[in-house]
């Protein structure tokens, strides 16, 4: 298999290796001529059409060959990067990576295009993109490094993320309070070990997701769920694809929404990229994830990112002085998923408005009750919380929770809506009407100090 892959690979490989040749010659993304950057443009186009099409026919048997017949489980970068030593030129290198990684947006090449058309291919084989979507449902070594002090003080500081069991949830509070919760690699990484933890404790049956008190003037003193993604971050070329857009997704999300896998197909335990057993326990053996319901609890306003987060939540508690926004249209970015889960929640009309107009809810307008189970007074999230907290703790909402997700999101139709998006995320972070938005946030405040997609 390996042998006709790299047959396969030769004629695309030709047309990847002019697009590098074409960029040695020319000089730095921001010295060069009009004509130098439309001769870049061009042989980079080309490359990009001959990876979709090898990925179209190759994608499955790429796939097959760095995870041994998926029989082994990668995350996301070790996945790329091996893709990129197995196939010269199909991927950027870690060394282009880490080069490109010390630029601004504005300034880079954009080889995260390459990573995207990459798992764009992969996402769009049904085996591989299955596999690909259970291999960020695994529990994260930090999380199974931190599980037993977890357990036995009952709290962790993750940094912009604070993890603590309160009677019998578990409470992640975001601390991020100079920019208003936004979102960066760095909270994603801790969200993903922060639900781990959440998920794999033993003494906790729900999981609740609240923003912690600001410093900003503005909103000082104040609890904020979220101001979305962090532009400044973007601006400055600190926002990953991989580590961020796609991570945030199939990671933490997920498993918001699927459990933390705990064994393969077979009912043995999950591997690592190295085929070796992760140790954690394993569930009834009638599944193969353990999950919990979960409870976002809203202060001040959930943007962007935040307000993507509610459709993934059971319960939803927002303090009547909120509102809620999904701005991601207007600065030209996709905002997650919520294009598939917004309409069947809020109907089709109330969506396209929110994500094509930037409408912003408030969460005394009637619209909201579509989005938020229960409005109460900022002083009164305490006692609400602990109210779904009890009711959520029945035996059977795990069950049923399961079943309704199920229903209203096959994985298969998550894996195609995904597939699209990890190809058209990764363009559109590097439009130039993105680029000319975000710049205008270097050293300055971005609204609300964060971001607001």
């Amino acid at each position: 298999m390996t042998s006709a892959l790299d047959a396969a690979w030769q004629g695309p490989r030709v047309v990847a290796a002019h697009a590098e040749e074409v960029l040695a010659q020319v000089p730095a993304k921001a010295d060069r001529t009009d004509a130098q950057q439309a001769r870049v443009d061009g042989a980079v186009a080309d490359a990009r059409r001959a990876r979709v099409a090898f990925m179209a026919e190759h994608g499955q048997a790429v796939y097959d060959a760095l995870t041994g017949d998926r029989t082994r489980y990668r995350w996301l970068d070790e996945l790329v990067f091996a893709a990129a030593e197995f196939l010269d030129g199909l991927v950027p290198t870690r060394e282009q990576m880490a080069a490109e990684s010390a630029l601004a947006q504005a300034d880079k090449e954009g080889r995260e295009i390459d990573q995207a058309v990459f798992f764009a291919g992969v996402l769009r084989q049904e085996r591989a993109g299955t596999h690909l979507m259970e291999s960020l449902l695994r529990p994260t070594d930090r999380a199974l490094a931190l599980l037993p002090e977890y357990t036995a003080r009952g709290s962790v500081d993750l940094g912009p993320l604070r993890v603590e069991r309160v009677g019998r949830a578990t409470h992640l509070t975001v601390t991020s309070p100079a920019a208003l919760n936004a979102e960066d690699n760095e909270l994603i990484a801790a969200m993903d070990v922060g639900v781990d933890l959440a998920l794999l404790d033993d003494l906790s049956t729900v999981g609740v997701l609240r923003g912690g008190e600001m410093t900003h003037p503005r909103y000082r003193g104040r609890r904020v769920f979220s101001a979305g993604i962090n532009l400044r971050h973007l601006d400055a070329g600190r926002i990953s694809y991989t580590d961020f857009l796609l991570r945030r997704e199939l990671g933490y999300i997920s498993k918001l929404q699927r459990g933390l896998l705990l064994t393969d197909g077979h009912g043995e335990p999950v591997t690592d990229g190295f085929g070796d057993p992760l140790p954690v326990p394993r569930p009834h053996w009638s599944t193969r994830t353990v999950q919990k319901p979960w409870i976002a609890a809203v202060d001040t306003f959930a943007i962007g990112g935040g307000m993507q987060l509610l459709f993934a939540f059971d319960r939803v508690i927002a303090a009547d002085d909120a509102y809620l926004s999904l701005p991601a249209a207007q600065e030209g970015i996709i905002p997650g998923v919520a294009n598939l889960r917004l309409p069947r929640i809020a109907g089709n009309r109330l969506a396209r408005q929110v994500i094509l107009s930037g409408r912003r809810i408030r969460t005394t307008e009637p619209e909201a009750r579509l989005i938020c189970d229960d409005v109460v007074a900022p002083a009164d999230i305490d006692a609400a919380v602990e109210a779904a907290v009890e009711e959520l703790s029945a035996p059977a909402v795990v069950a049923n929770r399961m079943m309704l997700n199920l229903a209203e999101e096959p994985p298969d139709v998550l894996r195609a809506y995904l597939a699209e998006f990890a190809l058209h995320q990764g363009l559109r972070l590097y439009a130039p009407d993105v680029l000319e938005k975000t710049t205008k946030f270097s050293g300055k405040k971005a609204p609300d100090g964060g971001g607001t997609a």
